[in-house]
């Protein structure tokens, strides 16, 4: 089991920059490629970024690409995701993910995550 858990939510105006955090406990956390997803009220969760067991390769949704950075930092267990240039579209719930898989499976959707956060509400005002 791995257990995951986000931080660093918040209320944001549109512009504006936030860094969200995921930390892993349980078992090897370079063992999986990581990623992140969001859900919208009212929408389905959907891929965000990923990124590669030892961080050599990331993968970004084409709507955050130039905007966000994955990182990994596998010495203290921990997921980022640094958001810059935020916009209102933004707002949801951030999920951290874990895979076994590649991290280009990650990217593929729900079906190629093995764990998943409780997430963190990302807000961004006018």
């Amino acid at each position: 089991q791995v257990q995951l858990v986000e931080s660093g939510g918040g209320l944001v105006q549109a512009g504006g920059s936030l860094r969200l955090s995921c930390t892993a406990s349980g078992r090897t956390f370079s063992n999986y490629a990581m990623g992140w997803f969001r859900q919208a009220p009212g929408k389905e969760r959907e891929f965000v970024a990923a990124i590669s067991r030892i961080g050599g390769t990331t993968y970004y949704a084409d709507s955050v690409k130039g905007r966000f950075t994955i990182s990994r930092d596998n010495a203290k267990n921990t997921l980022y995701l640094q958001m810059n240039s935020l916009k209102p579209e933004d707002t949801a719930v951030y999920y951290c993910a874990a895979s076994r898989q590649a991290a280009v499976v990650v990217t593929t959707g729900l079906d190629g995550i093995d764990y998943w956060g409780k997430g963190t509400l990302v807000t961004v005002s006018l």
